[in-house]
């Protein structure tokens, strides 16, 4: 679909209220083929993103695209989409093939205005998309037991918004929820599949580490 960024908060307020409506949690049409885990970095005034292709449900890594690009929005939480949507939707577009999934280092509908980075790029992109992130924005909930696909409802006001699940035992837990196109229980899922490992999912792992790598940030030694 097309998109104008937004040129102050208050409009970019209003955009998000606006496709919010847009939102649909439905279960999944069918089981996905490929993934793309998405990610972003920032050095200085620029931001560099990646998206990275997996198949499903072996997840065997089939291509990567980056993009780079100054950075002209800021930190103001509830408002990811604007910092790193742009970066993040050029590096998707650097892809050969179109993901039948998205999943996103952010919030789906465990937002303020039930409209997180996760639900903006796949309203935009017209895909079934998932937060998977590393913190909670909105939302309380009980913590999950302490074994691998141990999880508690996170519920924001009188709505389920997500989940909060263990992905390995005894580590902290990530943060799920739907973005578009799919629903809570599809999310949790389809985000315990893919985690193999590691705490977080391999398609995200791999982008953290790529739009890192871009942005040329390294590891404290």
């Amino acid at each position: 679909m097309q998109f104008t960024w937004p040129g102050d908060l208050a409009e970019a307020r209003r955009i998000q209220e606006r496709l919010a409506v847009r939102v649909r949690l439905q279960r999944l049409q069918r089981a996905p083929r490929t993934v793309a885990g998405v990610d972003a970095a920032f050095s200085g005034n620029r931001i560099s993103a990646a998206a990275c292709l997996f198949s499903l449900p072996d997840l065997a890594p089939l291509e990567d695209a980056e993009a780079s690009r100054p950075l002209d929005f800021p930190y103001i939480p509830g408002y990811l989409s604007y910092r790193e949507g742009q970066a993040i939707l050029e590096a998707l577009a650097g892809l050969s093939q179109t993901p039948d999934l998205l999943l996103v280092d952010g919030q789906g509908i465990a937002h303020p205005r039930r409209f997180g980075i996760a639900s903006f790029l796949g309203v935009l992109c017209g895909r079934p998309s998932i937060g998977c992130a590393k913190s909670r924005l909105v939302g309380d909930a009980r913590d999950p037991g302490p074994r691998r696909g141990c999880s508690s409802r996170l519920v924001f006001g009188s709505e389920l918004v997500g989940s909060v699940l263990r992905t390995r035992d005894g580590v902290r837990p990530v943060y799920v929820s739907p973005g578009h196109l799919i629903d809570v229980e599809g999310a949790v899922e389809l985000v315990l599949s893919m985690t193999r490992v590691f705490r977080i999912p391999e398609p995200l792992r791999r982008a953290h580490t790529l739009s890192r790598a871009a942005a040329h940030i390294r590891r404290p030694d």
